[in-house]
Parts: C-alpha cells; structure tokens; sequence
C-alpha cells in the first residue's frame, strides 16, 4: 500500500465528518469560560486535543468492535468501514484504538493537574464509555443505551469539563449549555442508527430504532434538533444577557434541507448526505453559540 494510500485509509477510519462532535462543546466551554473573564487557553487546547482523541479512539474501538461482532458486512449501507473491508487487520486496528487511548490520557494528565480529581472520573467514564459503547459483554449501542450516553458525554460533561479546567468552578448555566451540543450529537447517532436499522436488526443491535422503530428515531432527531435551537433562548432569559447566543439557532436553516429528507422518508445509503451535514451543523452551532456568548 502507497503512502497515499494509507493516508486515505485512516482518514476513513478516523472519520473526520463526526469530530465536529468533539470540537462544539469544547469551543461553547471555552466562550463560556472566557466570557467570564476566567479562561485559559492552554488547558483549553488541552481539552480540545484530549476530546478530539477520545472521539477518534472511540471510532477505531466502533470499527474494531462492530467486526468482531459481525455487525459490520457487506450489506452495510454507509461509509466502508476499515477493518470490515480487509484494509486493515483487527490486531492492526485493536492496538492503534489503544494507543490513541492512551495519548488521551497523557494529554489528561496535564488537565488533571489543572483540575484534580472530577478531571480523573471523566477522563476514565469518557475512554470507558468509548471502549464499552461496541465492546465488552453488555455494549451500550447493541442495548440501545448510546443515545443518552452520546447526550451526556457530548453534552453537559464536555461543555462543563471544559469550563471547569479553566475556571476551576462548575454553573447550572454551563451545563444546560451542554445539553445543546449534546443534542446535536445525538441526532448525529439518530441518523446513524436509522440509516443502519435494517442491518443493525439483523445482527441484534439494539438500538432505539431497532428497538421502537424507524419512526421514533426520524422523531428524534427533529426533536434534538428543534430543542438545541431553544436552549440558548433559555439561557438568555434565565441570565437575561448573552441574547447574541441565539444567533445559533440559525442552524435550522441550513438544517432544512436534512430536516425535509428526515420527514420525507429517506433511507438506507442516502441518509449519509443527511449523517455528513448534521455533523456540519454541530460545528456550525458551536461557532455561532461561542461567538454570540462571548460578545455578549
């Protein structure tokens, strides 16, 4: 294999469409944070680095686990996963999750030094929910219990972790922030999961859509993304400031356009286009949010 070639193959595999997850919560803690007058920007690109390896560490654990477990074939209707196609072996993939694990945890290091022990519980609860969202004996995506740990971790845990290493101190209003970004992501899974539905059912994964259907989960994720779009609204009122936030709500223009394939019925392959520009709204919501917050 050439060295382009490589490159592409692990570009693929780190799947760059879904680390605008990691990074909107990190840029929406550190406005926060700065907004404050209380922000650090070292610890601040330590979160970002931290968050953007768990993510890809968490996709090389899916790649790995989802083969493993034969939820990954040739019937599989999004992206061509790695490992699955023969481009990378298992072992190959088994250590390179880990070391990416394990880079997450050195830059953790310096976050736990900035912010003590509440630093140590997230790291570990973050690479673990990582690892046991496809792994283990009880995986949260094969139990359906993903979507609630992708709104937690993407959510108020990142946008508060993030605030906390900076300004060492935690606010109600920072972790309802969270919930925005949180949301986003689990719209993102919803997607996910609808799209991957026929399959998934197949091999045992239960996910929500397996679970109640494909039904609910095309009612997720328009109800992740109008909810997103009303939490900086509470915010304003609840501080009665930072109405600039709101501007993030915007997002539902440019989210039209998945919002109509969302409703119309779209399936199998051609909800990709719909999984590539959610991931775009979840960076786009935390820019708009980030810059609204910190003007004011």
């Amino acid at each position: 294999m050439n060295i382009s070639n490589y490159l592409r193959v692990w570009l693929s595999a780190i799947r760059p469409k879904t680390l605008g997850a990691a990074v909107s919560p990190i840029l929406i803690g550190t406005a926060m944070a700065f907004g404050e007058g209380k922000g650090h920007a070292l610890a601040a690109l330590a979160a970002l680095l931290g968050a953007l390896l768990i993510q890809i560490g968490t996709n090389f654990s899916n790649d790995y686990f989802d083969y493993i477990k034969g939820a990954d074939t040739e019937e599989r209707l999004g992206p061509v996963r790695v490992t699955q196609s023969g481009q990378v072996r298992p072992k190959t993939m088994l250590w390179n999750f880990v070391m990416v694990f394990g880079l997450a945890t050195l830059v953790g290091i310096y976050l736990v030094f900035r912010g003590g022990w509440p630093i140590v519980i997230i790291g570990i609860l973050s690479i673990a929910s990582g690892i046991l969202y496809t792994g283990g004996p009880w995986p949260l995506g094969y139990l359906g219990l993903g979507d609630l740990f992708v709104l937690i971790f993407f959510g108020p845990v990142a946008v508060g972790g993030t605030f906390y290493v900076q300004t060492l101190e935690i606010t109600p209003v920072v972790i309802i922030a969270g919930l925005g970004p949180g949301l986003l992501a689990t719209a993102l899974l919803a997607v996910n999961n609808l799209r991957d539905e026929p399959t998934d059912k197949k091999v045992g994964k239960l996910t929500l859509a397996v679970r109640f259907g494909t039904t609910f989960a095309r009612a997720e994720y328009l109800a992740a993304l109008v909810f997103s779009a009303v939490i900086p609204f509470i915010l304003a009122f609840w501080t009665e400031t930072h109405w600039y936030a709101c501007i993030s709500a915007l997002i539902i223009i440019p989210g039209f356009s998945s919002i109509r394939q969302i409703i119309s019925g779209v399936k199998g392959s051609e909800l990709n286009i719909t999984l590539a520009s959610t991931g775009k709204l979840i960076l786009i919501y935390g820019i708009l949010f980030s810059l609204g917050w910190w003007i004011g």
